[in-house]
């Protein structure tokens, strides 16, 4: 049995039989099926969507059924084994979407069927529409030797991505600290203790193990009193990525060379023009000085929350010379002094159970589903498996959880398209299936997990592109749920989730302590709201920063002149930031979101989709948060859209106008 091929016609991924040595077998008999499938659609005499566009979303489809799960499990069951078929893989997946995307026949046949699109409905049409423009994004225009070199170009980009990922990954688990002396960790909270404690145990040794990963960096860095140990952890994370045979600055090297390649070979003065092409944003300059303007605003603000900082660390931390390895821990400390609360005081009110259960009850509130665990076949124990219906009891989707942080899992969190809605040619309606995956503190011993506010708000901004995804209402593949949708608006619904972190009624819902089942008591309440926008001057830039490095880097920079990539961060950082890191700080190369992601010259969405979001959430703000009318409007509007319509079209529905910065403004102080 190959779990792969036989996971074609089952409802679910079979992840409990799936063998590595089954990958490349399954993926080699799926692309010569695709193959003949191709071969046959380019011989149509009369193009059509029934015997063009179906068969292709047929191919989507069957492709997506066999390498999906071997990539999500790559992402959250690497091993040595599964990385060499994994990257055997890629490369054989990206020889194949090459040769799709440049077969000029079946560019051909599609513009054919676009001529005839009276015939067709408003999502078939932005299919076409999609189509006909990523073809042309991926050199269907090209002729001879130009041809030929994109693919190149796109096959090697692809390699120089996985090697970039990898790196990064290898390089986090290659460092760990073991601490045997006890006094050696003053100041750190005893989840952070446990949670070390538990990883030596595991790893058959005495005392307590820190590593890279967030859960045990973070809580180091925030609260660990001696210094020379948050230098230490700071220096290896900030530099991952950047020593002997991990480094990743040549790999960076190449990939923004063939970029720049890539996009003027299609005519494009930039790989940012190149990219902007499928985003809401219309031109470079547009991204630039609505960047510029947000850092104009944040700036001052940022300088006067760093003096603070400073002040504050000479006075009562006997810390003069405030270095990059101080900043978060100095920054906690002021926060208590300020605010009298701190992540830690909150934790016991975030038990795992109670923030899940309730992040269910407020979208079931809101949107009118329910939400039920159910069983299935899961990568690992830690994993659950949900199922959602509508008032009438039908089932309309499902997704898997997967929380915590482990061994062999990527870092950081993500949602990914598990299957995809859309109606078969038989008539059936597939319903959709998400991944959502975290990477928090897991339960030690008989203690429930227990999150922070900031992990909290990560779970649910996660859910809320779970449920772009899933309550999506279009029947057509290529446009249905996250599919199509520009990528500088698909950042809207998971951060409008995240509003819902702040307000009373809604952390009444979860917000229990774990040991007397207490909601957070109105003092409490008070701090935590009052220190909302503590240092979001500082933070706000330090994401600004960021996205001025990669779309100016993929717009202006020359890999051929003499300024380095560090250079050049350097320069943006000049202009932009208000504390500038130490020499070694090297956070290019293990910056995964444009190098091994798909956020190249588009990190810039995460702030231009919250000026979306803010704004859309302003309307519950004036309308009631719960007012389950409004949360109907924004599902019709923004949630159950998909790609068939442009994301602004859907917010001008929702909002009555187009959006503007204010509310994003307010929500974080700055005016």
């Amino acid at each position: 049995m190959n779990a792969l091929i036989e996971g074609l016609t089952a409802p679910l991924p079979l992840f409990q039989h799936i063998q590595t040595h089954d990958v490349l077998p399954a993926l080699d008999t799926e692309l010569e099926k695709q193959q003949q499938c191709l071969n046959m659609l380019v011989q149509m005499q009369k193009p059509s969507w029934l015997n063009i566009m179906q068969p292709l979303e047929m191919m989507d489809e069957s492709l997506s059924r066999i390498w999906g799960p071997v990539s999500h499990l790559n992402s959250v069951c690497d091993s040595n084994a599964l990385r060499d078929v994994y990257q055997q893989g890629v490369q054989k997946i990206s020889a194949w979407h090459t040769e799709l995307a440049q077969n000029e026949e079946l560019f051909a046949a599609i513009k054919c069927v676009a001529k005839e699109n009276q015939k067709l409905n408003d999502e078939q049409r932005a299919v076409l529409a999609h189509s006909i423009r990523d073809f042309r994004l991926s050199g269907s225009d090209l002729k001879g030797e130009k041809k030929v070199r994109f693919k190149v170009l796109r096959l090697r980009l692809s390699e120089l991505a996985t090697t970039f990922e990898q790196h990064v990954l290898d390089a986090t688990r290659a460092f760990t600290v073991l601490i045997e002396n006890e006094d050696d960790l003053s100041g750190l909270p005893e989840s952070a203790l446990a949670g070390a404690a538990q990883r030596a145990k595991l790893e058959n040794k005495q005392g307590w193990l820190f590593t890279l990963d967030i859960p045990s960096y973070l809580p180091v860095m925030q609260y660990a009193d001696k210094r020379a140990l948050r230098e230490t952890m700071y220096t290896a994370f900030s530099s991952r990525a950047s020593s002997g045979h991990l480094d990743n600055s040549s790999v960076i090297d190449e990939l923004l060379a063939l970029r720049k390649e890539q996009a003027q070979l299609l005519g494009f003065e930039s790989y940012s023009s190149y990219s902007i092409a499928t985003k809401m944003a219309d031109t470079c300059d547009e991204v630039v000085d609505f960047l510029n303007e947000l850092a104009k605003k944040a700036k001052p603000m940022a300088v006067q929350e760093l003096h603070d900082l400073r002040q504050f660390s000479a006075k009562h931390l006997a810390l003069d010379d405030v270095q990059a390895w101080d900043i978060p821990y100095a920054s906690e400390k002021l926060r208590v002094h300020t605010y009298a609360i701190s992540q830690e005081e909150l934790k016991p009110y975030f038990p795992e159970q109670s923030v899940v259960s309730g992040m269910f009850a407020l979208v079931e509130k809101l949107y009118g589903i329910v939400i039920r665990q159910a069983e299935t076949e899961v990568w690992h124990d830690d994993v659950r498996y949900f199922e959602v219906f509508d008032t009438q009891h039908e089932k309309i989707a499902a997704f898997y959880l997967d929380p915590y942080a482990r061994a062999h899992k990527r870092g950081g969190a993500w949602m990914d398209e598990c299957v995809v809605r859309w109606q078969k040619p038989d008539g059936v309606l597939q319903l959709p299936v998400a991944y959502l995956v975290c990477n928090f503190d897991a339960p030690i011993g008989d203690k429930p997990a227990l999150w922070t506010h900031d992990e909290v708000m990560t779970l649910f901004h996660e859910f809320g592109h779970g449920l772009h995804h899933i309550l999506t209402q279009v029947n057509t593949r290529g446009v249905s749920g996250i599919n199509g949708v520009a990528w500088d608006a698909v950042e809207l619904p998971s951060q409008f989730m995240e509003n819902f972190c702040w307000e009373r009624d809604v952390l009444d819902l979860f917000a229990k302590h774990h040991e007397t089942g207490e909601t957070i008591p109105d003092d409490l309440f008070a701090r935590m709201t009052a220190a909302k926008n503590f240092q979001s001057g500082m933070q706000m830039l330090r994401q600004l920063e960021f996205s001025l490095f990669d779309f100016r880097l993929h717009r202006e920079y020359d890999p051929l002149s003499d300024m380095s990539v560090q250079d050049f961060l350097n320069q943006i950082r000049e202009e932009v930031a208000v504390f500038t890191p130490p020499t070694f700080n090297t956070f290019q190369n293990s910056f995964s979101h444009i190098f091994a992601g798909g956020y190249a010259a588009g990190y810039y969405s995460y702030k231009w989709a919250e000026v979306l979001s803010a704004d859309a959430y302003a309307a519950f703000e004036e309308e009631g948060v719960l007012n389950a009318e409004t949360a109907e409007r924004f599902k019709d509007c923004i949630l159950s859209i998909g790609g068939s319509r442009s994301m602004m079209d859907g917010f001008v529905r929702f909002r009555g106008r187009k959006p503007n910065v204010d509310a994003l403004l307010r929500h974080t102080g700055i005016v």
